[in-house]
């Protein structure tokens, strides 16, 4: 069963089109990745999901009904963590989570039952009293969590829960979010960090420029690009090196800096490493170091965009 289907869904601005007729369903149980460059018209996506933004055209329906119609049951049945912190500094984390809980619908015990469960579930049950004021970040990003969830909605959208937190919470929230999905949550995840998606997402799609441009399991991405090796050159005194004129070697697909790396997608068939060392050596261009990397999400993306997800 698809607890979320899109489709053909538009968004325009003025003549601008930030996202372009694009159509997918998530289905029952699964942990969806969605992910895009800054831009490319994710955000935008969600925003209409959640009725923040009117649709252009196309439909969104929500386990079977259009959320166009049936507003106050779509309201029911979706929960989300937002990337920016949904909390009140001067409120106990308690009256937050039946704040949100009563926006909702609930009421009496079932509202008091509700974020006791909430409060437990993201271990903040002993600070429940507590104003965020004195929560540390990772403590806030829990309680964010808490306030999506205490209404138990059936979709739970979470955009970059874990952005700008310790490792240690980090990694707790990723636990979190396996132990709401084998409790029966559908979650759409997006993140900037392609490592989480790769560990929690059973299924992923890539939107740039407004369009889905893949989507598919990890290994179905991965096989697009199996037929190309990704180089990886660690380099020095390249800030005014454009990594792009590589793409004129016979070969190279795609090539992008980040940091100090040039990172290169080329066809596995073709022997062009001489040429692309002589290209940096003639931009003057220190090397450092040269690898191979296996295919992954991260190179599957740049591959497909030519930008890196933290761009």
């Amino acid at each position: 069963m698809n607890v979320l289907e899109i489709e053909k869904l538009t968004k325009k601005f003025g003549d601008f089109i930030a996202v372009d007729h694009i159509s997918l369903s998530v289905k029952e149980g699964e942990i969806f990745g969605f992910l895009g460059p800054n831009g490319a018209g994710k955000s935008t996506t969600i925003h209409m999901i959640v009725s923040l933004l009117t649709v252009t055209d196309g439909k969104i329906k929500l386990l079977g009904k259009d959320i166009a119609k049936h507003r106050k049951f779509a309201k029911a049945n979706i929960g989300v963590v937002p990337q920016e912190l949904a909390i009140y500094e001067n409120m106990s984390a308690y009256d937050n989570v039946a704040f949100f809980a009563g926006l909702y619908g609930l009421r009496g015990d079932k509202l008091k039952k509700s974020v006791a469960k909430a409060l437990d579930f993201v271990g903040l049950t002993d600070k429940q009293h507590v104003y965020p004021e004195k929560f540390s970040g990772g403590m806030k990003r829990r309680l964010n969590i808490a306030c999506a969830i205490a209404h138990q909605p059936q979709l739970i959208i979470m955009d970059e829960p874990t952005a700008g937190i310790d490792p240690q919470t980090r990694n707790y929230i990723l636990q979190s979010v396996k132990k709401l999905n084998e409790a029966g949550c559908t979650i759409i995840y997006t993140s900037h960090y392609m490592d989480e998606v790769e560990e929690i997402c059973s299924h992923i799609a890539i939107i740039d420029h407004g369009k889905i441009i893949v989507e598919g399991t990890k290994e179905q991405l991965k096989s697009i690009i199996a037929e190309q090796t990704q180089i990886e050159i660690e380099v020095r005194s390249a800030e005014h090196f454009r990594a792009e004129k590589l793409q004129g070697i016979v070969g190279v697909n795609t090539a992008h800096m980040t940091d100090d790396k040039v990172i290169i997608s080329t066809a596995a068939e073709v022997n062009n490493m001489n040429d692309i060392i002589r290209m940096l050596i003639s931009e003057n261009v220190k090397i450092v170091s040269i690898k191979t990397m296996r295919p992954s999400l991260e190179t599957v993306f740049l591959t497909l965009t030519g930008r890196s997800l933290r761009e």
